[in-house]
Formats: C-alpha cells, sequence, structure tokens
C-alpha cells in the first residue's frame, strides 16, 4: 500500500494523525475515523514527525507502539521534546497488555491507551473524547494569547510566533521583516482626551494593522503600551517598506484628532522597518533589535514616517 498522508480532508474538522506501519491497520482504522475527522497516515516515524511538524499539524496522534527503525516510544519522546509538537496529544495503539508497558507509555506524555484487538466503539469514543479536551484546550490557549483590550496578538503570542517563524525561515533560507510601530506623542493624547479615547484610539490601530497584513502567516500584535510589531514571514525589504508605507497612511487616513502633537492635528504613526536572512549564529532578537533601533530613528528624524534598519 502506497503511504497516504490524509484522507477525505474537510475544512473546519479536526485531524487525526495514524501512525501504523501495517496497511492494514491503517486504512481500518482511517475508515472508522473519517466520518467523523480528517485522517493522515504514516506507516514510519519520520514521517509521522515531519506531519506533526508541519504547518498543518494534527490534532491528535493515534501511534502503534511496535514500529521499524524508530518504535512508537521513541516517537513519542521526540514529540514531547519539542515546542512545537508538545501540545498534540498521543495515544498509544497496541498489543501489549502489561501494566509496566502502559506506565511507560504514560510517563512518555502520552495519555491514553487502546489495547489491540480494539473495539470501534470505544477506539471512536476514546478519540472523541480526548478531541473535545484538545479543543478546550485551544480555546484556552488562544484566549491566553489575546490582547484584552485590542483584540489583537499580545506580546506572548507575538514571542511565540516569531520564534516559530524565525525557525523556519531559516530552515527554508527565507528572508523574514518585522516591523514596530510607535503612536506618536500618546501619552499627550491621553492627558487631553481622556483613557477611555486613549483605549479606542489603541483598538483603532489594532484593527488597521490587521486590516494590512493580508496574508494568513503575518501577524499584528501589540508590544506593549502604545506599541505594535507586525512579523512578516518570507517579505523582502521592499515589501516590508511597501506595507510599512500603506499602514502609516491608513492610520492617517482615519483622521484621529490630535491637537497636541507636534507633527499634525491628527494621530500619525512611526515606523521602523528591518528584514533579516536567519541565521545559525543569530537569533530573531537581533532583528528585533533593528527595527526598534529604526523606529527609535524614525521619531528622532521628526516621526510620522517609516525608516528601514540599515544593513549591518
Amino acid at each position: 500500500m502506497k503511504e497516504v498522508t490524509s484522507m477525505d480532508e474537510k475544512a473546519g474538522r479536526q485531524t487525526v494523525l495514524v501512525v501504523d506501519d501495517s496497511p492494514v491497520n491503517l486504512q481500518m482504522l482511517g475508515k472508522l475515523l473519517q466520518d467523523e475527522w480528517n485522517v493522515k497516515v504514516a506507516t514510519n516515524g519520520k514521517t509521522a514527525l515531519q506531519i506533526a511538524s508541519s504547518d498543518d499539524p494534527p490534532d491528535l496522534i493515534l501511534l502503534d507502539v511496535m514500529m521499524p527503525e524508530i518504535d512508537g516510544y521513541t516517537i513519542c519522546r521526540i514529540l514531547k521534546a519539542s515546542p512545537e509538537t508538545m501540545d498534540i496529544p498521543v495515544i498509544f495503539v497496541t498489543a501489549m497488555n502489561q501494566v509496566e508497558d502502559e506506565a511507560r507509555g504514560l510517563e512518555m506524555g502520552a495519555i491514553d491507551y487502546i489495547v489491540k484487538p480494539y473495539s470501534a466503539a470505544i477506539v471512536k469514543a476514546r478519540v472523541r473524547n480526548h478531541m473535545e479536551l484538545k479543543l478546550y484546550r485551544d480555546m484556552l490557549k488562544n484566549a491566553s494569547r489575546i490582547d484584552g483590550l485590542t483584540g489583537i496578538a499580545n506580546r506572548r503570542r507575538f514571542d511565540e510566533t516569531i520564534e516559530t517563524e524565525w525557525k523556519r525561515a531559516f530552515r527554508e533560507g527565507e528572508a523574514m521583516s518585522l516591523l514596530m510601530l510607535d503612536i506618536d506623542f500618546f501619552k499627550r493624547y491621553n492627558d487631553a482626551y481622556g483613557h477611555q479615547a486613549g483605549d479606542e484610539c489603541l483598538r483603532k490601530i489594532a484593527m488597521t494593522l490587521a486590516k494590512n497584513l493580508k496574508r494568513p502567516g503575518d501577524l499584528a500584535a501589540r508590544y506593549g503600551g502604545e506599541e505594535f510589531a507586525c512579523v512578516l514571514p518570507g517579505v523582502s525589504p521592499e515589501g516590508a517598506l511597501k506595507i510599512a508605507g500603506r499602514i502609516n497612511a491608513a492610520v492617517r487616513e482615519m483622521a484621529m484628532p490630535h491637537e497636541d502633537s507636534d507633527v499634525a492635528v491628527i494621530v500619525t504613526a512611526s515606523i521602523g522597518v528591518a528584514t533579516m536572512m536567519p541565521a545559525e549564529d543569530e537569533g530573531w532578537k537581533k532583528l528585533v533589535e533593528r527595527a526598534d533601533k529604526a523606529l527609535y530613528q524614525a521619531k528622532q528624524q521628526g516621526r510620522d514616517r517609516v525608516v528601514v534598519s540599515e544593513k549591518p
């Protein structure tokens, strides 16, 4: 049987990855589960790990213990050691029924065991229960990564996203761009118009950022206070400058009054732009440092402008 990586994929459904070196077992479990979930399959550990760490990871993994080359225990240990895959629940499928074997799997991070020969009803019930728990955990996780005031990503999600995208850009040999934006004379705005108006200003800026980032992989985040950041994976310096210019113009087009600004009678923003090719000896914090420095230069040069980081 040719190895298949997906079965009957339908949008909006959760995905289960079935890992087994037996084509018969894969076919049986695939047919059993595909009515309720999208199903991906792998016949070896290497493929399973690739699928789990891909841009479209599964929500749950059914993992056979006895596998050639890399056994199920080793696969589980690798999954749980990686930040990218550690939250994917793993259910072992095995012919073993010894207490010590089950304990070993649970200690490695598996959430459940299904023993062969299995009941179809029990398999579906356990998968359904763990999928519901996964959905609930994902909702809580996402809520903890949203800025309560603006509704866009918070600093925690920014840090996680830029680290993940930096690693991906390094693997794929792509450039990565970052915008850092600061609202000009925002303290004066708060003092003149009040904190409620200040909060509304922050919300409008956040929505403007979100509207101007067109690709699913781009991220707009509130970095802190009146400062925002935009993560732009795979975007060239020219592309990043174009997006920054569009955002700068969009902020002005909102025409929010700001009589106490030294720049204009409306709210304006300063933006710093930086682009890097990720290298093994430099982390993503260097990209933030360069974008932040460019932002500082934008303020020094008079605000309400875009400044691109100089190449080192």
